[in-house]
This record gives structure tokens, C-alpha cells and sequence, in this order.
């Protein structure tokens, strides 16, 4: 790392705890700012990824810009096996933007240092990007200036309802009607059963059993083998120690049938993780934990957002009826001949479904 000073002078970090402290102060509070979005601005957060979800011979590549000795712009970012940079993203990452200091510097010479960062490679993958960040065009002017070409891709919708009296009987009016008839029937049906229960946690000695009952029912659903298998428990933990966790386990006789994690912050509550055990399907227990989850949210945290994270699940739109588009940018560099090549193959593809749509058209 740097460390002569100097009016402008980009530095690199290759870990978290490896920047300064007046570096690191780029960084959120997770407990600050607007619904759950600062969480994934803060250092708790990046040095989780750094922990527990990787990608194979990347490494963390945190990029600073400092103007008259003071930090003015951190990217926090990776490097890949084949030289190029990428956004330090995950596929749990449900934002990622640079982070900078609105007093010293503008986007757009933001987007020049990370141009400059990636002269010698192919480029620069940036994904989660809110496409509602207002910062988003400046940013991307500076790219360009840098001598970068910009193709802009659809990365994942990030579904929410804003429920500004905070009353689940709002809330619930608003849903569909098939699904307000699941939830009245199959929750009245499960808690007639002997045994049956549901249990909020947040912290304490309690934790470690909720965590192993996540675990339980995560490998008896439909989802996939996680690709970084230490993280869920390593983020419920996180979230636990910054007072942030809602874990809601369903169980019957003490067996544990349907679970989830939300991060509850600043009148928001979103989802990070949702499981049943797949035998349990025709009792729609994910559907009642879900419900009842939200309403002890809302009773009890003055919760007025619902955020169901990262991605298009088509049960999300049951759930909430606003889509936030975010988006990623490949910033290929011309000049360099991995870079032309990925350039004149998106080029190509545009053309093939010019031409295609031409042929179709009526």
C-alpha cells in the first residue's frame, strides 16, 4: 500500500482490517440511514464476505482514493484469477455501490479512479447496483471518461411494500385474496395441532439452537446446496451481535419445520432467507410463518417496509407489489484484447437480436 502523500493518490488494501481508520470511516453504520441499505455499505458486512464467501483465487481488493492525505472515495472490489476487478459481491448481496465522501469528492471522479484501477486488465464488473442510485449516472460518465465501455445489464429485482401505518391489517388487506384465505385457513389448521409452535429469536443463549434448526430445515427443502456453506450461520450470527436479527422457526413436537432470517433496521424489515422441510408442503408452513412473522414485526418494531431481498421468486410478487430494478455494468477496456473481445461479442449478441426481432415483427 501507498503511503506517500500526495494532492491525489490511489491506494489498495487486500483486506478490511488492513485499511486505515480514516479509510474504514467510508464505511456505514449499519444502524443508520434509510431501511437495510446501509448494512450493505458497512465493514461488518465486507469482512463477512471476506470470511466466509469468496470466490476461489479472488482476492479483496479495496480501493482508495485519498485527496491531501484524506480518503475521499473507498471501491470495495475483488481481484479475479485472470487479473481483471469485480465488485466485491456474493450471490447474498442485495446492494453494492462505491462509497464517498459527498464533501470531497464527486461520482464522477470516482468512476476516473476506477478506470485508471483497471488499465492493465480487461475491466471492471460492477454488480447489486441500485439502479435508483442517484450517483449511478456520474459514476458511469467517470468510466467512460477513463476510456471505458459500458454494457449495462438487468441483475435481480428487489421486491417491497410500504406500509405507512405500520398495521398488518393493512398490510394483509392489501394481498391477494387467495393468499389471505391460505393464511387464515392453514394457520388455523396448524395451531389446532398438539405441539405445534412458533418462536421468534434474536440473541442470547437461544441462538445456537436456532441456528441448528435453520440449518435442519434448509437441507430438508427444495433449495440448492449453498455455494458458500458457512455463510448463513456466520451471517445470523452477524446480525445477532449488531441487534439486528429476527430468526422465526415453526415447529411441531419440537422438530423444527420451517424457518427464516430477517434483518429488521431503521422501520424496515427484509428477508435474507426462507426454508421448509419439502414434506410438509400441503401444510403451507413457510406461507404461515411468513405471515405471522411480519405481523409480530410489525406489532412489535414499528415496522412501515417489507423488503424481500435479492431476486424475482415469483412468490415474492404475493408478498409485495413494488419492483426496485438493480442492475450490474460490465466497464469492459478497449484497448486491452480480452476487452475488445468481450466488447465485439455483446455487440454481436445486440445485432442477433436486432435482426431477430426484425424477422418476428409484424
Amino acid at each position: 500500500m501507498s503511503t506517500t502523500p500526495c494532492a491525489t493518490d490511489m491506494r489498495v488494501a487486500a483486506a478490511v482490517d488492513q485499511l486505515p481508520q480514516a479509510a474504514l470511516d467510508l464505511f456505514a453504520d449499519p444502524h443508520q440511514g434509510p431501511g437495510v441499505a446501509a448494512f450493505y455499505d458497512s465493514a461488518p458486512w465486507y469482512r463477512l464476505i471476506e470470511q466466509t464467501a469468496l470466490p476461489s483465487r479472488a482476492q479483496p481488493h479495496h480501493l482508495t482514493l485519498w485527496q491531501l492525505g484524506q480518503p475521499v472515495a473507498l471501491l470495495p472490489m475483488l481481484r479475479l484469477e485472470d487479473g481483471s476487478l469485480s465488485s466485491l459481491t456474493t450471490p447474498y448481496s442485495c446492494a453494492h455501490r462505491p462509497l464517498l465522501s459527498h464533501n470531497a469528492i464527486p461520482a464522477e471522479q470516482a468512476g476516473l479512479l476506477a478506470a485508471r484501477a483497471v488499465r492493465g486488465c480487461k475491466g471492471l464488473r460492477l454488480e447489486a447496483i441500485d439502479a435508483r442510485w442517484p450517483d449511478l449516472a456520474s459514476f458511469c460518465a467517470g468510466l467512460r471518461q477513463g476510456g471505458l465501455v459500458l454494457l449495462r445489464f438487468g441483475h435481480f429485482g428487489n421486491w417491497c411494500e410500504s406500509v405507512p401505518d405500520g398495521s398488518f391489517a393493512s398490510y394483509l388487506a392489501g394481498r391477494d385474496g387467495a393468499l389471505r384465505e391460505t393464511i387464515r385457513r392453514r394457520t388455523n389448521r396448524l395451531l389446532r395441532e398438539e405441539g405445534v409452535r412458533l418462536e421468534m429469536l434474536s440473541d442470547g443463549p437461544d441462538l445456537a439452537r436456532g441456528i441448528a434448526a435453520f440449518e435442519t430445515v434448509y437441507a430438508k427443502s427444495w433449495k440448492r446446496a449453498e455455494p458458500y456453506p458457512a455463510f448463513n450461520q456466520a451471517m445470523i450470527r452477524l446480525c445477532a451481535q449488531l441487534g439486528l436479527l429476527r430468526l422465526a422457526v415453526l415447529w411441531r413436537c419440537d422438530v423444527p419445520v420451517a424457518v427464516q432470517y430477517w434483518i429488521v433496521a431503521n422501520g424496515t424489515a427484509s428477508v435474507l432467507k426462507l426454508a421448509h422441510d419439502m414434506a410438509e408442503d400441503r401444510a403451507s408452513p413457510g406461507t404461515v410463518l411468513s405471515a405471522w412473522a411480519i405481523r409480530q414485526m410489525m406489532e412489535h418494531e414499528a415496522i412501515t417496509m417489507l423488503d424481500f431481498g435479492r431476486g424475482d421468486d415469483p412468490y415474492k410478487r404475493q408478498w409485495a407489489t413494488t419492483r426496485n430494478p438493480h442492475i450490474g455494468i460490465m466497464a469492459a477496456n478497449p484497448r486491452h484484447p480480452s476487452g475488445a473481445l468481450l466488447i465485439a461479442r455483446h455487440m454481436a449478441g445486440r445485432l442477433r437480436h436486432w435482426l431477430r426481432e426484425d424477422v418476428i415483427a409484424p
